[in-house]
């Protein structure tokens, strides 16, 4: 068995705004084993600035993995605690290498082509012409539910904006969530959960920056917007520290990016604590190519999950993986008369 790694520069289309700063492009690494002439594949979704193994040794790290691919999966995330998304990566390549198919990693309906996944729509920040395009975009092609991105531009223009959809699509026609990325003030971070409860808001993901426990909860205690918790769980490692966290702050959701918090089996230890303290929650693809994106698609549908979730991130950029996987009147699909392109992969 050997394994190699291979990093790849994803551009985007359009540049994405956050209230972190504009994003033109996403870099990646692949990790590729091959046994005996069957190729599994991973992806080590990194997100730079935002992931706890943002670190000057990640690719020294990746390249120990490889040198050590025989150690096995479960030796080897357990080695890997303070690298997420490689123990995505490594999760993803054995499963990859165990499956009949390559990409069939978490057979079901869905993989089968028989099924799809409700997923919501993705409006990034900009000025106000430019995301109300979006938003029409986004309606246009049959989404039900909305996530717009706020807190960089003028509070009262976001406002108005969202104003503008309720004016045309109720709460129970179209579903409205914001992602505000920690970008409001502790102290004014109530006033605006009211002001945004006006538009019957789902939720809102991580309003104040994460390390603030005592000042989410008491937001999550008294809020009028149900506020789901992101950038809160990364870099919690322990699980005793997941469950004091999730215990002191008691958030109405929590959203699970598996390269962020440990792959899957780093999902499935934040599902079953959430949902021991009546937690809900929900599952997003961090910028992945679809190589990442396809196998947290599989691993999500087999969760049962009836909300929509943040799935919609491949037709992001321009040199993507092509894959199978399909955007249809807000529904992730995988085409089975599609092929994958591999090419990108082993150049």
């Amino acid at each position: 068995m050997i394994a190699k790694y291979k990093k790849h520069i994803l551009n985007f289309k359009h540049p994405g705004g956050t209230s972190r700063g504009v994003l033109k492009t996403k870099e990646t690494w692949f990790l590729i084993i091959n046994d005996g002439g069957k190729v599994g594949y991973g992806e080590c979704g990194i997100l730079r600035k935002l992931s706890a193994d943002d670190r000057p040794d990640y690719e020294e790290k990746l390249k120990w993995v490889c040198e050590n691919i025989h150690l096995g999966q479960e030796a080897l995330y357990d080695a890997l605690t303070e690298f997420p998304s490689i123990q995505t990566g490594v999760e993803t390549a054995f499963l990859s290498l165990e499956a009949k198919q390559p990409f069939e990693l978490f057979p079901s309906e869905f993989s089968r082509g028989k099924a799809s996944i409700p997923i919501n729509g993705l409006v990034w920040m900009g000025d106000k012409a430019f995301m109300m395009h979006q938003i029409k975009e986004k309606l246009a092609s049959g989404f039900r539910c909305i996530k717009m991105k706020i807190g960089a531009i003028d509070f009262e223009t976001e406002i108005a904006l969202l104003k503008s959809i309720r004016k045309e699509y109720a709460a129970d026609d179209i579903e409205l969530r914001v992602d505000a990325n920690g970008a409001f003030q502790p102290k004014e971070a109530l006033e605006k959960l009211k002001r945004l409860s006006e538009m019957q808001i789902h939720s809102i993901e991580q309003p104040i920056k994460a390390g603030q426990w005592d000042e989410m909860a008491q937001l999550c205690e008294i809020t009028p917007i149900p506020i789901a918790l992101d950038e809160e769980l990364i870099g919690v490692f322990d699980i005793e520290q997941k469950k004091n966290m999730l215990q002191t702050i008691q958030p109405q959701y929590i959203i699970l990016k598996p390269s962020l918090i440990g792959g899957f089996h780093g999902s499935d230890t934040w599902i079953e604590i959430a949902e021991n303290q009546n937690c809900g929650w929900w599952i997003t693809s961090a910028l992945e190519s679809n190589v990442g994106l396809n196998a947290i698609a599989q691993y999500t549908f087999t969760k049962k999950s009836k909300l929509p979730q943040g799935l919609g991130t491949g037709s992001l950029f321009t040199n993507n993986i092509e894959a199978p996987l399909e955007v249809k009147n807000g529904l992730l699909k995988y085409n089975i008369h599609k092929e994958w392109n591999l090419k990108q992969l082993h150049q």
